[in-house]
């Protein structure tokens, strides 16, 4: 394990060095008014960044916010950054002046997803593309896949059911999303197809973090190949709907039926495959993450677990005893379940914060952003600042009895780039849930505290549990 965190600290170091070029022609800026932020900028050329990586995030995080204020400058991989700690900044940067700033991405991570996704955008592009993608995800598409989720998460939760082997919960939480993530892209896609597109993805997906070195043999040079290869399985699968004149409703159908001013095809092929491919990325970590902590959660407090059985119970009994499917109808009637969502959603706090960039000079309360900095709106500590959510280390599912102040929560972020997949993780969480405790029970092995970062927040070691049928459950018809 020092092994490891010492290859970070390295590699955080030559990703900093590299930036200097770039950090010194940052710092020449013209005389002004106002004053940048309190905070420290750290050591030259690293920063804070060993400083951030050496201990929980949200540590530091809390720490600098005690010390400086809701507002404060530091720096970090390789850039300077100016942190917004309330919900009035982050409603300022992420809503009503949000063209003062563009969304921010490593080269080396935008040119994994691909250049023409959805979120590496601002303007018409973008406007025009976040219209498509939310008319696939939106509440009157997805509530048709109610019975297709269903399937995925009874075949994902039977497959853990052995009762002996000990399963990693957030490795299998991101095989389901994957499959939920395909399922409302391609809808129901042939199983060569399927096979090809996880193989690929799998590697795209183990070399998005690792050191953006191309050498052969590298995580992120084999990542890259595999990305080349999804476009192409993309591709592929365009050209035979196009030739069968399919228009299908799906993500992919409506990326293709697209249209510009002048009736021809809006969108490239390498545009759509980019798209798909970040969705898929959105998608599947991040509601991965979100569910391996719902288990947790549960877990850990009995009388919470009951009462959610209780609440799932009763529409289990509802439709026959389970023989009858889900549906939406149902989904929308889960209060309880519905707050447990949200209190996980607020407690994990998958999305810590944002990046923005500052495309121009921009002053904030008195202080000086300089165009070019890096602008973090930290969600976590507005998810845990005592006056929105009183005493915010508990878990408290009642506390969504009653609708938090605006702004005050934003597990999937805000304005113009807030997540247009919401409703759909949603959904799987709650079809997930219903088929979990009704005819399921699991048992965390080992230590049940800690957190690792992968790079989003998961239970330590990924939740190992153990996870088999309930007795009393009645049998399913083949």
């Amino acid at each position: 394990m020092d092994t490891v965190c010492t290859l970070i600290y390295v590699i955080l170091f030559l990703t900093t060095l590299f930036s200097y070029p770039s950090i010194k022609k940052q710092k020449k800026k013209p005389e002004r008014a106002a004053e940048l932020p309190p905070g420290s900028l750290g050591w030259p050329f690293i920063g804070e960044t060993l400083l951030l990586y050496s201990q929980d995030p949200n540590v530091f995080f809390a720490s600098k916010q005690k010390r400086y204020g809701e507002i404060f400058k530091t720096h970090i991989l390789g850039c300077p950054c100016v942190v917004l700690a309330s919900p009035e900044a982050a409603r300022f940067v992420l809503v009503t002046h949000a063209n003062l700033f563009k969304p921010t991405y490593p080269k080396s991570k935008e040119r994994m997803i691909g250049p023409s996704a959805l979120f590496f955008h601002q303007g018409d592009y973008h406007s025009k593309l976040r219209k498509l993608v939310q008319g696939s995800l939106s509440p009157e598409t997805i509530r048709k896949l109610v019975t297709n989720i269903e399937a995925i998460a009874i075949s994902a939760l039977e497959s853990w059911a052995d009762g002996q082997v000990v399963v990693n919960t957030f490795h299998e939480m991101k095989k389901l999303s994957f499959d939920v993530g395909i399922l409302s892209i391609f809808g129901q896609l042939e199983g060569k197809y399927r096979e090809k597109l996880k193989e690929n993805y799998c590697m795209v997906d183990k070399g998005y973090n690792s050191f953006p070195t191309n050498l052969p043999g590298t995580a992120y040079s084999k990542a890259l190949l595999a990305r080349k290869r999804l476009s192409e399985i993309v591709s592929e699968i365009i050209c035979g709907r196009e030739e069968k004149k399919l228009l299908q409703k799906d993500l992919l159908g409506c990326l293709m039926n697209s249209r510009d001013e002048r009736g021809k095809t809006a969108l490239t092929k390498d545009q759509i495959a980019d798209n798909i491919i970040g969705v898929l990325f959105a998608a599947q970590d991040t509601t991965a993450s979100v569910l391996t902590w719902i288990l947790k959660y549960l877990h850990d407090d009995p009388k919470l677990l009951e009462a959610v059985k209780a609440e799932q119970n009763a529409i289990y009994e509802a439709n026959d005893g389970g023989k009858k499917p889900l549906t939406w109808a149902q989904t929308r009637n889960m209060p309880l379940t519905y707050r447990v969502i949200l209190e996980s959603l607020r407690m994990a706090n998958i999305i810590s914060f944002t990046f923005r960039e500052a495309v121009v000079d921009v002053e904030y309360k008195g202080y000086f952003i300089p165009k070019g900095w890096k602008v973090l709106p930290l969600f976590r500590n507005i998810h845990h600042n005592p006056e929105y959510f009183p005493d915010p280390q508990k878990f408290d599912a009642s506390r969504f009895e009653v609708s938090p102040k605006p702004n005050t929560f934003m597990p999937f972020g805000n304005g113009g780039h807030s997540c247009p997949g919401n409703e759909l993780a949603k959904l799987e969480m709650l079809i997930l849930i219903h088929h979990l405790v009704t005819k399921f029970r699991w048992e965390v092995v080992g230590s049940q505290s800690g957190i690792q970062y992968c790079p989003f927040p998961v239970p330590k070691y990924g939740l190992p549990a153990k996870f088999w049928k309930e007795l009393n459950s009645p049998k399913q018809d083949p």
